[in-house]
């Protein structure tokens, strides 16, 4: 249910309050008053995190050089589609192939509105084309996912709390920006989410310490959204696994660039032909907006 259609309901339902005889059924009326509560409680958490920053990591999937590839070209996508919104980007995390292609990356994207704008994007991406590594200029599909998780603050996460039995820190040296010293040190840090084996790595803050804290506030916001999709697949009465396959079946949105061109999302039906506005120059937004009744 959208925030507009809980917010009719609730008027809906307190004019049925008003009523002479509301109080005549007195389960009914009581049902009323429970329904009332828990859409203000549920219209209350829409826009609790959707105002704040966001976290993005890209990871390939199934298809090795050419989802790696296809990384790269999300991650420019979504970069000129930041610049167009002027959002603040940070790299937080890279994993960088041979060919320029991306096994991972992990940015944190500043704007107060970035989660709600950003959040529908989560999900498998499909690429379809010729592969520019096969010598024999085959059609090859490929796969990459997008995870967009609310940027946690300190004073605003009490509700996600983990134990401190289950988390396993790992360090190493950094290979990314961060000061002259920066690989002199282990700076680098891995956490590791030992019930579910989600794992977070950050590199480009200025210290082991603040690397910490970051890789925990992601992780935190990795949790929250894994907890908030398990909800919505419940109140809905779907199934949801604890991961996600980078492969077919799953994805929400195809970029076709052979034997035609088309870009689509899957549960939108939004679709354009101009693939090159869509890939090379962020034009995203048609597809974000048909996003917000998800």
């Amino acid at each position: 249910m959208t925030k507009e259609e809980m917010q009719a309901k609730i008027v809906a339902l307190e004019a049925e309050m008003v009523s002479g005889d509301f109080w005549s059924d007195k389960t009914h009326a009581q049902a009323v008053i429970r329904e009332i509560s828990e859409l203000k409680e549920k219209l209350a958490g829409v826009g609790k995190y959707d105002r704040g920053n966001a976290v993005m990591t890209i990871f390939s999937g199934a298809g090795g050089d050419d989802a790696e590839d296809f990384s790269s070209m999300l991650l420019n996508m979504y970069l000129k589609f930041f610049e167009k919104q002027n959002f603040e980007v940070k790299l937080l995390h890279e994993n960088k192939n041979d060919h320029g292609g991306y096994r991972n990356i992990t940015l944190e994207i500043h704007s107060k509105n970035a989660y709600g704008m950003l959040k529908n994007e989560s999900g498998v991406h499909r690429l379809v084309r010729i592969s520019p590594f096969n010598a024999k200029q085959l059609r090859h599909t490929s796969f990459s996912m997008v995870e967009v998780i609310p940027d946690f603050k300190d004073n605003a996460n009490n509700e996600i709390v983990i134990p401190s039995d289950d988390i396993r820190i790992e360090f190493s040296r950094s290979s990314g920006p961060g000061g002259q010293n920066v690989n002199k040190r282990e700076t680098a840090v891995r956490v590791v989410h030992i019930p579910t084996g989600i794992a977070v790595h950050v590199e480009t803050e200025r210290s082991q310490e603040q690397n910490r804290e970051k890789a925990v506030q992601i992780l935190k916001g990795k949790l929250f959204k894994m907890q908030d999709d398990q909800r919505k697949a419940t109140e809905s009465g779907m199934y949801i696994s604890k991961t996600t396959e980078i492969e077919w079946g799953n994805q929400i949105r195809s970029y076709v660039l052979h034997p035609y061109k088309m870009v689509k999302d899957h549960r939108t039906n939004v679709e354009t032909s101009n693939v090159d506005a869509v890939l090379e120059d962020g034009e995203i937004m048609e597809f974000i907006e048909a996003e917000k009744d998800l």
